[in-house]
């Protein structure tokens, strides 16, 4: 079966890392391993430790952070397209899986996605890397979805605040002000910053942040410099966009111009 939502998806290949990383998410699925070390996963208020040969899965738009010692890992970020597409391909209905597993220590699991990963890194054969990729994600749908809900864009439930969070995306590389946010839901700017927050579990500033950085990245993978992305996601200077970047992710924006590191599958 042809999967038609693989392009563009993102990977992610770290040796080692000991960093703190501050409260983000992401706007698809973070699919990873733990090859080595530890990582202290703090994900929906709760901490869960990932060790060797586990699996760490994230659901769009949830708020997560944590810390590592020596860890080394690999991520993919499927898109609510292409989970959706597997899922619908199994049950024949067009749907999103939602997972309660945040860590799951399964060796077949880990043994399904690192096959896959082995496949995009040494740039296998299409057809290849789409079985792997169905028997890996196929294999988490069937045994860890946890619920499902009706396919809709991440946000478009949150009513009271989805003018702002379109505003946001609208407006990503200018500087945004909280007048100009609180005005376009007709809230005070008190008001209007503890239902985001309440909404999101970001603060705006945190939101803008996170999705500002998660552009970055694919400006980065298509071969534009750290200077000329630092401007276009809306950064006053490269050094505060390293600076960010790294406080966010626990590595300099750099290691994505590696390969080996970071692929941006075409």
């Amino acid at each position: 079966m042809k999967i038609q939502t693989l392009n563009n998806i993102r990977f992610e290949n770290i040796i080692k890392t000991d960093n703190t990383f501050s409260k983000h998410f992401h706007n698809t699925y973070t699919v990873g391993l733990t090859h080595d070390g530890i990582f202290k996963s703090i994900n929906r208020n709760s901490a869960s430790l990932s060790y060797k040969n586990s699996t760490r899965v994230i659901n769009p738009g949830e708020v997560h952070s944590g810390n590592s010692n020596s860890w080394k890992y690999t991520n993919f970020y499927p898109t609510i397209e292409l989970m959706s597409e597997i899922y619908e391909q199994i049950y024949f209905e067009k749907k999103i899986p939602e997972f309660s597993s945040h860590i799951i220590n399964d060796i077949t699991l880990y043994s399904f996605l690192s096959k896959f990963f082995v496949s995009v890194y040494s740039n296998s054969n299409k057809m290849q890397i789409e079985i792997t990729l169905i028997e890996a994600l196929s294999y988490l749908i069937k045994n860890y979805m946890s619920k499902n809900k009706d396919y809709e864009p991440i946000f478009n439930n949150m009513k009271t605040i989805k003018n702002s969070i379109d505003f946001i995306m609208d407006n990503l590389d200018t500087n945004i002000t909280l007048d100009e946010l609180a005005m376009s839901v007709n809230l005070s700017k008190y008001h209007f910053l503890r239902v985001f927050k309440n909404s999101i579990g970001l603060t705006p500033h945190q939101f803008i942040l996170s999705q500002r950085l998660e552009k970055a990245k694919d400006f980065i993978a298509k071969g534009i410099s750290l200077n000329e992305t630092a401007f276009y996601v809306g950064f006053s200077d490269q050094s505060h966009f390293i600076r960010n970047f790294k406080k966010i992710y626990g590595y300099v924006p750099s290691k994505l111009k590696n390969s080996s590191n970071y692929i941006l599958y075409k």
